[in-house]
């Protein structure tokens, strides 16, 4: 399974040691960014891991930052993009099973590292329910402007 991977500044060390697990789980990892704990700014790297993720270049993208939610705005605003910030567990099964999210996001400085892990690998490994969430994700992606 091909995964995308960015960070800004204040989630670079989580990255880090998030695409290292995951590829010694198994799982094939691309590094979208940022590359140093330096100041950046996170749509810079959030708008082209999820540009891959709607083309179907990887299965799915992690966005961290502090918080996790300038990210998941960002990777939102990217068609065919469901970014769901989630600080726990049972929100990141929710959101695969329920949402069909395909882009995860956290906070760096709101979890521990452990439970980023365990957030990822749930996620990862969440199936989509489809039916009567299907209707509700199409009613979603069929929003026009206002």
């Amino acid at each position: 399974m091909k995964i995308a991977i960015a960070s800004d500044h204040a989630g670079f060390e989580y990255k880090e040691e998030l695409k290292l697990y995951l590829t010694e789980v198994g799982y094939d990892i691309s590094d979208f960014g940022c590359y140093d704990s330096a100041s950046c700014d996170y749509p810079d790297f959030a708008i082209p891991l999820a540009k891959s993720v709607s083309r179907g270049e990887h299965q799915f993208g992690i966005l961290i930052c502090g918080s996790g939610i300038g990210m998941s705005i960002a990777a939102n605003k990217v068609e065919g993009i469901r970014a769901a910030n989630c600080c726990n567990v049972e929100m990141a099964k929710l959101a695969r099973q329920h949402n069909d999210a395909n882009i995860l996001t956290f906070g760096a400085r709101l979890i521990p590292f452990e439970l980023a892990k365990e957030i990822a690998i749930a996620f990862i490994n969440e199936k989509f329910e489809g039916n009567r969430h299907q209707r509700r994700i199409d009613k979603i992606h069929n929003l026009t402007g206002n």
